[in-house]
């Protein structure tokens, strides 16, 4: 266990307002779309398929409201600070329930703190929701470096480490002593960081994904269910269609030159939200274009994605993390498999399948990871 000391914070309000400029280029841009020639069938198998970005285009150009939106994220507190020579932005709501646990939402990638917005009031206020009172959390949602209005980056080295030195500050920089994480994706392995750290009162860290695979011991195999190997199948599929991962933690530049002056560049290279066309995402063309429209806003195409530039040289040892841990792994996601994940998390105290969401569980079923959260930090 490591020892953290008190800091203090400069924390300003913040609301998210977007010139209606920005707007009106966004709407210019989106009528003068020049689409790609479709690939023979026009099916996911080559990608996005243009059919699929003509529908959303002129959804987007035509009835996608930025302003509700807007509203819909002023509806929480937020705010900014500065930490290790970087501007923070992040949402903070105080449960109104004494003794309320302090807990971290990280999100994903290529998401936002927009993750987590239908489970702000569950979790803060849980009696309104069909909890109990001493099921009550304080929520803070960061945005991560570069994503959104944690911006602009100020250097290098934003790895997923650094990233959970940076919320252990910004919590004991809000007052809390003790606290726990929960995320997805990059939030998964920040929480997995945080747990590996396990600072003085952590709780814990609940996550979707551990991302942990065979170490080339054949012995390891031996161990395996059915339903793991079912789970090695769905990763290999899952590593065919991720090509954007290999390309941001190689050449995010290049890829970031085409995605900042084309919006429908952005949406067509977000194809995770859509489960890269399987037909099981849960996601709505709201909550698809609300994501899109927000790295294309700020322009973030190129900073979002520098964690796995930084990650992919960082050259780090690989850690066993003795931290509590929780998992709850959803049907259509990335799959974690448990022997090696319990491998790699010696503290695994909670395990949980899913039969229906996926990578954006937060937004596809946030009833049920709220459920989980509950079960989680009820200690």
């Amino acid at each position: 266990m490591t020892t953290t000391q008190q800091t203090t914070l400069t924390v300003r309000p913040f609301q998210v307002s977007i010139d209606q400029a920005v707007l009106d280029d966004l709407h210019d841009r989106l009528a003068r779309t020049r689409f790609a020639p479709a690939a023979p069938g026009d099916s996911w198998d080559y990608g996005t398929p243009e059919q699929y970005l003509r529908e959303m285009v002129a959804y987007w150009h035509d009835e996608f409201d930025w302003r509700a939106q807007e509203e819909r994220m002023n509806a929480f507190p937020h705010f900014r600070t500065e930490i290790d020579g970087q501007t923070i932005h992040f949402i903070h709501v105080r449960s109104s329930e004494p003794d309320a646990t302090p807990l971290l939402l990280g999100h994903t990638y290529p998401g936002s703190f927009v993750d987590f917005l239908d489970m702000i009031g569950p979790l803060t206020d849980p009696v309104a929701h069909g909890g109990r009172a001493e099921d009550a959390f304080d929520v803070v949602i960061p945005s991560m470096v570069g994503f959104g209005f944690s911006t602009p980056v100020v250097d290098g080295g934003w790895t997923t480490a650094r990233l959970a030195r940076t919320w252990d500050t910004l919590m004991r920089g809000l007052g809390y002593e003790s606290y726990g994480t929960h995320g997805s994706d990059g939030g998964a392995m920040i929480s997995r960081e945080l747990a590996v750290m396990d600072p003085p009162g952590f709780l814990g860290a609940h996550v979707l994904q551990l991302f942990s695979f065979p170490s080339g011991d054949p012995a390891e195999f031996e161990q395996l269910t059915p339903a793991d190997h079912a789970a090695l199948e769905f990763l290999g599929w899952f590593q065919q269609r991720a090509g954007f991962a290999a390309a941001n933690s190689s050449r995010p530049q290049t890829v970031a030159a085409g995605l900042a002056d084309s919006p429908v560049a952005q949406l067509a290279w977000n194809e995770l939200f859509e489960n890269f066309g399987n037909g099981t995402s849960l996601l709505t063309r709201d909550q698809v274009l609300t994501q899109v429209s927000l790295y294309w806003l700020t322009n973030t195409s190129s900073t979002a994605v520098r964690f796995y530039y930084e990650e992919a040289r960082a050259q780090a040892e690989p850690q066993v993390s003795h931290g509590r841990t929780g998992v709850s792994v959803f049907a259509d996601d990335f799959k974690t498999i448990r022997p090696f994940a319990e491998r790699d998390n010696t503290h695994t105290v909670q395990w949980t399948e899913h039969e229906r969401g996926g990578h954006f569980a937060a937004m596809e079923v946030p009833d049920v990871l709220v459920d989980d959260l509950r079960t989680f930090f009820r200690v």
